[in-house]
């Protein structure tokens, strides 16, 4: 089987990158490389076990410029890139009503047609339109998407074969619209742990993550915690806090990619809290992420939360603020007790959720719909 990934990169992450490494990459593949290497969000987490499978796979970042540029001129193909239309059409929510920028359809595009792949599998299901993903069926036999937040306007949805999804609820209501869709699970990749070496545990509480308005009750329940107990804090969207919030005190700037596993291994307890659209089902990354680095993950409880990882013993839930605050407390008093559930909860990631085991399930989901 023949994949290509197609991933979009938060701007936070980009400019970041960018501003560390510089843009005077020797060639596309190279850049690309380098981007991979960073391991910001699902990295090549998907191709590389696929390709471990024995499967064909490759990933593409479309919505970084300087990266698709690169890949536009070693291919001859001239696109100007830039305007404040454009700069528009990759903001959050805005796009819903004007689309994505034509310079991110057309080298898309163009990719597309180059590897000719039997499944295009794309990870945002708003950053190519319509009328691109149409254009794409000539040049691959199946279009799927994956998805865990807000959905898209419905014309994108409709333009997929198949849509998978962390969100269990998410199944049924797509569903309901007559489109196809499977429950597909989040992981860890364990080469994190061969990058980063192992690290004194110097933060006893740690949250990682964003902060908007799909976050707020999540928000409200950090802020009630550090009142009680200092919070480390790292994330985008702190300029959407109160002033006077208390997670401003201990916010120490944005963490992305290998710079977040590190203050991952460096936590004792890291907590964790679901976006809105997750409503009662427990799916985020941070949950591969904090157990599979080792720390004790303290998330917030949801109904299918016990058939991921068994609650007290792999790792700790809390129902309310007032739970959360007493359970911390009592964690960061019994050590032992604390790294023997992380201890536990990384043996679980380890043993059933990693991207390995993940791709042979989706290779399964895959050959359902060919």
């Amino acid at each position: 089987m023949k994949v290509l990934v197609i991933d979009t990169y938060y701007s936070g992450f980009l400019n970041s990158f960018y501003k560390k490494n510089g843009n005077v990459f020797e060639s596309y593949e190279n850049q690309k490389r380098e981007l991979l290497d960073s391991c910001f969000g699902t990295s090549d987490y998907y191709s590389y076990n696929l390709i471990k499978l024995g499967h064909e796979a490759d990933d593409l970042i479309v919505n970084d410029k300087n990266l698709q540029q690169k890949w536009a001129n070693e291919h001859g193909l001239k696109i100007s890139i830039g305007g404040i239309w454009q700069k528009l059409q990759l903001l959050p929510f805005i796009h819903r009503f004007i689309g994505r920028p034509n310079w991110v359809q057309k080298i898309a595009l163009a990719q597309i047609k180059d590897y000719s792949p039997d499944v295009l599998y794309i990870q945002d299901l708003s950053i190519l339109n319509p009328d691109t993903l149409r254009e794409c069926k000539k040049y691959c036999k199946l279009i799927v998407g994956q998805i865990a937040c807000p959905l898209p306007p419905e014309s994108n949805l409709r333009a997929f074969d198949l849509i998978l999804t962390s969100f269990p609820h998410y199944v049924e209501k797509f569903k309901k619209m007559g489109i196809k869709s499977e429950y597909f699970k989040i992981a860890f990749d364990e080469r994190v742990l061969h990058k980063i070496k192992k690290l004194k545990r110097i933060y006893p509480v740690t949250f990682i993550g964003s902060f908007s308005p799909h976050h707020q009750k999540g928000t409200q329940t950090l802020e009630a915690l550090a009142k009680k107990v200092p919070v480390h804090i790292w994330g985008q969207g702190v300029n959407l806090l109160s002033p006077n919030s208390p997670l401003r005190k201990n916010y120490h700037g944005e963490a992305w990619g290998l710079e977040m596993y590190k203050i991952l291994a460096q936590s004792q307890i890291v907590i964790n809290r679901h976006i809105s659209s997750a409503e009662k089902y427990a799916n985020n990354m941070r949950l591969y992420e904090s157990t599979g680095m080792g720390a004790m993950l303290v998330t917030d409880h949801k109904v299918n939360l016990s058939k991921l990882y068994e609650p007290d013993q792999e790792i700790i839930s809390y129902k309310n603020t007032q739970e959360l605050i007493e359970k911390v407390s009592f964690y960061l008093k019994n050590n032992n007790t604390r790294e023997e559930i992380a201890k536990n909860g990384q043996k679980r990631t380890l043993t059933d959720h990693t991207y390995k085991i993940r791709m042979k399930e989706l290779i399964n989901i895959l050959n359902k719909y060919l």
